[in-house]
This record gives C-alpha cells, sequence and structure tokens, in this order.
C-alpha cells in the first residue's frame, strides 16, 4: 500500500553539456517530470510511492519506467502508449544554473491518459494524492486528473498539489490561471513558490500563504523563495527558514519537486495532521527540505539528483 501516489507528466530532459563552434549545444538526457521527481525524494526518504501516467511505447519510455522502478517508485499505474512519443523538454541553463524549457509535447504521451486508464485501486490504497497543473493543459489527461481527484476525496486522502507553471504549455495565460485556481481549491497540501504566487495576487510569499489558508481552505503551505528559502504556514504556525549557504549550483531543475517530497516524506513520519504541527516541527520539516532541494541543484536532472539522506543529515 503506498503512502503517497502522484499523477502527472514523465519525460525526458535534456539539458545542455557544451556548445560547438557552429552555437549548437551538446545535450544530455535525464529522466523528468515533476511528479516524478517528487516520488524520487519521497521513496529515497523511506516512503511508499506509486506513480500514474503515460509515456510513448519507445526508448525513452522504457527508459522512464526502468528508472522509477530503480528508484523504488511503484509502476503499475503507468501505462505506454504506441501511438504517441513520451514527451521531450529542453533545457537551458544560464550562470546561474537557472533554466528555461521548450517542450516537444504535441501531443506528448503524458497529455494522452485517459480517464478509464487511472489506477482506481492504487488512489484507494493509500494516504495522499499528488497532482501539479500540467496534467491539465490538454484533454484526455485533464480529464484524467479530474476524475483521480474526485477518487481521492471519496476515499478520504490528502491531497497533495505543486501548481508548476510553465506557460509555455498553456494556450493563453488565463487558462492557466484558471486551471491553477481551481486547483488550489482542491487541495490540503500547497508547494508554491514566491515567482507564482507574485504572478496570481501581485502579493508576497507571506500575503499569498495567508491568502491560501484563509481563502482556499489549504491545510498547511509552503511559498518556496528559491535559494532564500522557504516561508511555511498552517493555520497555527509559520516558520521562514533560510536556504543553505555555500552551495555551487549547476543545475536547479527539479529542485521544487525535491523540496516538496522531502517535505512530506518528513510531515508523513510526524504522523500528524498539518493543522497538528507545532512551529518547531514545522520548522524541522522546511529545514529538511530546503537542504535536501539545496543539495539537488549540484547535479544535473531531477530524479537523479535527490541527495542521500546521509547528506542532508551531515549537512543539517
Amino acid at each position: 500500500m503506498p503512502d503517497v501516489v502522484a499523477l502527472g507528466e514523465l519525460l525526458i530532459d535534456f539539458a545542455p553539456q557544451s556548445v560547438n563552434e557552429a552555437g549548437y549545444p551538446t545535450l544530455a538526457a535525464n529522466p523528468g517530470g515533476a511528479p516524478g521527481n517528487f516520488l524520487a525524494a519521497l521513496a529515497k526518504y523511506g516512503c511508499s510511492t506509486a506513480m500514474i501516467g503515460k509515456v510513448g511505447e519507445d526508448a525513452f519510455g522504457w527508459l522512464l519506467v526502468k528508472t522509477l522502478r530503480d528508484a523504488g517508485i511503484d509502476t503499475q499505474g503507468v501505462m505506454t502508449d504506441p501511438d504517441v512519443f513520451t514527451t521531450l523538454a529542453f533545457v537551458s541553463l544560464d550562470e546561474t544554473g537557472n533554466r528555461d524549457f521548450s517542450f516537444a509535447r504535441k501531443p506528448g504521451a503524458d497529455t494522452c491518459l485517459r480517464p478509464d486508464e487511472v489506477d482506481e485501486k492504487l488512489i484507494a490504497q493509500s494516504r495522499v494524492f499528488h497532482f501539479g497543473t500540467l496534467s491539465l493543459t490538454d484533454e484526455p489527461a485533464a480529464s484524467a486528473t479530474r476524475r483521480a481527484i474526485d477518487l481521492a476525496k471519496k476515499n478520504g486522502l490528502m491531497i497533495s498539489l505543486d501548481p508548476n507553471l510553465r506557460k509555455p504549455l498553456w494556450k493563453r495565460d488565463e487558462d492557466a490561471r484558471v486551471a491553477i485556481e481551481w486547483s488550489l481549491r482542491q487541495a490540503d497540501i500547497v508547494k508554491i513558490s514566491d515567482e507564482e504566487i507574485a504572478w496570481l495576487w501581485d502579493i508576497s510569499p507571506e500575503e499569498g500563504a495567508r491568502k491560501l489558508l484563509n481563502e482556499y481552505g489549504v491545510a498547511l503551505v509552503y511559498a518556496t523563495l528559491g535559494p532564500e528559502g522557504c516561508h511555511a504556514a498552517t493555520r497555527n504556525a509559520a516558520v521562514t527558514v533560510p536556504g543553505p549557504v555555500g552551495i555551487r549550483v549547476v543545475d536547479t531543475t527539479g529542485a521544487g519537486d525535491i523540496f516538496g517530497g522531502s517535505a512530506m516524506s518528513r510531515l508523513l513520519k510526524t504522523g500528524k495532521a498539518p493543522s497538528d504541527l507545532t512551529e518547531e516541527e514545522l520548522r524541522q520539516i522546511v529545514r529538511f527540505a530546503c537542504t535536501a532541494a539545496s543539495l539537488s541543484t549540484q547535479k544535473h536532472g531531477g530524479i537523479t539528483s535527490v541527495p542521500e539522506l546521509s547528506d542532508v543529515c551531515e549537512r543539517l
């Protein structure tokens, strides 16, 4: 029985390694997709996990399924489709390691997951359901996502969300805004970046956290601040934790997902509902997650960059 089941995109991230004389980049393929990165952190830190999604019946699809299995993630909910290719994301990095994305997804396999392919039993057996809004950009995956959320609610699961805004994948900004607003109202736990809060409401991370708690019914908010750390809040406690210093950043791909999975792993280990966390418990959850996410930026990729528990504890 998995602790956490996630639904969403599985894809290949192509990250630049060097540039040839003509200016074309040499790219390295890495396994990715926010839900997969999220689950990889959970699995690394002692939680049982399962994935629901779709890949192409191609070399990259098979590699992704193998990578998930090697990471300890149950793949019985991952479908393969012979008619579409596995989704590809091309990552460009600036001098600080921050990234920008372009996608080969017209369609990609992840958008072709059908509602009838959602594993109802897998959801019913879990404690937490996690999703992001990239599975809402296109049909039939959008309907599959909504069905999975309905199943999670009917079975009493805690619902976790990372909006994971990627503007190039939406036809219009307004479509993204509507989908994110709807998703926020479904969630008990939200991991959201300071940039996403500013884009949605033009307010500070602290104001965004209060808004989500008071107006959207969210129980626990992690408002991440990039290298500056994270502001986290419930209705009974709030903390701001700085990020670790002295980290040599290579690639920030997946860092937010790894933060979310790491935080979830620590929350589940408390055995408490988010509203029952003390301020000190919340602080320790966020310290662990900030440290894991920061250490992950020292390597390329998402799933493969989750640091070992011993490395996180040593840094703490």
